[in-house]
């Protein structure tokens, strides 16, 4: 839990703005690391236990469950974003090395899988030397205060300084904050040591702050969205989990069946119990007749327990899981007799996935135009309406969610060219064939140069054939000025 006093050098509406948005920080800090054990699969069976089937005995059994990461990263997989490109298609140079100086088509993935872990992620701007830095925050590490009236964020607050070793992360204080405000950045610091922080003003002319927010399924009533793993979603894991391991603890059962010995003498008996294990896995077992009856022992074995019930179970769970998420049921990892088995059902099957793709790069999609103009601003030092028409039509672009196969993408691609004139010769067209931007930067590097060497030899052979030409006119022009001579 963050804690902070008097910040000196803050004036006193930005000083309740902090202790406001830590408190925001603190009270979601739970819920937040919760989803992190879901999304990890550190939940333990001791808590979801239902004190009915497990014994106390084995609560400390593990069952790994990969749900709640699939739930995240399968969707997060079919967001790519590709760069950015202006209103009339072509690519804006100085986007261009933003987007390259800061990664930002790697740090978006990452962004991404945090905003459908806890619903929302936060973009920060800053100018380290002569280039713009944007960096990505978790809600774990920054919060925000929301502007419904102009629809952004009205101040937020970020945590620079990341936890140095995992191992610290219950004793570790952060040293570095930035509040953002629409007027000022204030960088928030602790020395080394010491318990008072210390602030320092970093005015802007963007009239909004420096942070923007990514949300996935916001809502008028929740602006900074909703998380992948609510709680029906964490409600069909722990069932997952309990499913497995009453289904292990069965399998454990149905490996070693009860047998019993009826009838068997008080020697015999312990024998019998002193090597449980000899008595299970011989081959042959021996007994004499009880001498104080004179009846013979009885063996027996026990019905042995059915999985099936469990299987059932995963499957229905794996059913609703699939359901509430938009996943197939074949990403759970259950296979059943419902999966689909050509790659059109499997494709019918996954559109509902490739449906919140869609929303979710098109929320996206104006975050990173409202990201893209704030650092053409910073770089250039203007403000945001003086930005050009083309800095500021700038779209994100990203790659189809459908994630279709490369034969069909071709196809698709070849039909086009032959109704679209000059089509064949676009880049879209070389992507849509499968080869991505550094191969189309190859080929047509390497077209040039063969271009260049056909140019040269054709001039070659055209002055070859001018100097034949000239070699065979010059044995004619010999003659004529002999028989010129003559006449004179």
């Amino acid at each position: 839990m963050l804690t902070m006093g008097l910040v000196k050098n803050l004036p006193t509406y930005e000083q309740s703005l902090v202790r406001e948005l830590i408190d925001i920080l603190n009270a979601h800090n739970s819920k937040n690391r919760q989803k992190i054990r879901y999304y990890e699969g550190h939940v333990t069976v001791q808590e979801v236990n239902l004190d009915i089937a497990l014994p106390r005995g084995l609560r400390n059994l593990t069952v790994g469950c990969s749900w709640g990461q699939k739930c995240v990263d399968v969707l997060a997989a079919r967001s790519k974003f590709d760069g950015f490109v202006d209103q009339n298609g072509a690519e804006n140079d100085l986007i261009n090395k933003i987007v390259q100086d800061n990664q930002l088509v790697y740090e978006y993935q990452k962004a991404t899988r945090d905003e459908l872990k806890f619903g929302s992620s936060f973009a920060t701007l800053a100018m380290n030397g002569d280039k713009v830095s944007i960096r990505f925050h978790s809600p774990l590490e920054a919060s925000g205060l929301w502007d419904g009236e102009n629809n952004r964020l009205q101040a937020g607050l970020a945590i620079m300084d990341s936890v140095p070793d995992e191992t610290q992360k219950g004793t570790w204080r952060p040293s570095m904050i930035n509040l953002y405000t629409d007027s000022a950045t204030w960088v928030l610091e602790r020395p080394f040591g010491a318990s008072d922080w210390f602030a320092t003003e970093y005015s802007h002319k963007m009239g909004r702050p420096l942070m923007e927010a990514m949300t996935w399924d916001a809502t008028s009533n929740k602006p900074f969205g909703r998380s992948r793993l609510k709680k029906p979603i964490r409600s069909l894991i722990d069932g997952y989990i309990r499913t497995i391991a009453n289904a292990s603890i069965a399998l454990e059962f149905d490996t070693t069946p009860q047998k019993y010995l009826l009838g068997v003498s008080d020697e015999q008996y312990d024998a019998i119990i002193s090597d449980k294990f000899k008595q299970y896995v011989g081959s042959i077992l021996t007994s004499t007749s009880n001498p104080e009856t004179g009846e013979n022992p009885e063996f027996g074995q026990l019905a042995q327990g059915n999985i099936e019930p469990h299987i059932q179970m995963l499957r229905a769970l794996a059913t609703q899981f699939s359901a509430a998420t938009g996943l197939t049921v074949t990403d759970t990892g259950v296979v059943n007799d419902a999966n689909p088995t050509s790659s059109d059902a499997i494709l019918a099957q996954s559109q509902t996935l490739v449906l919140l793709a869609e929303q979710l790069n098109a929320g996206n999609a104006n975050a990173l135009k409202n990201i893209a103009m704030m650092a053409q601003a910073m770089q250039l030092n203007t403000t945001l309406d003086k930005l050009s028409e083309e800095q500021t039509n700038v779209v994100a672009h990203f790659k189809n969610p459908a994630m279709p196969s490369v034969s069909v993408t071709a196809d698709a691609a070849i039909k086009i060219a032959s109704a679209r004139k000059n089509f064949a010769q676009t880049d879209v067209f070389m992507e849509m064939i499968g080869f991505d931007q550094a191969d189309i930067r190859r080929i047509k590097a390497q077209e040039l140069r063969a271009e260049g060497a056909n140019v040269l030899n054709e001039e070659f052979t055209i002055n070859a054939e001018e100097a034949s030409q000239v070699e065979e006119n010059e044995p004619d022009q010999a003659i004529t000025d002999k028989g010129v001579e003559d006449e004179s």
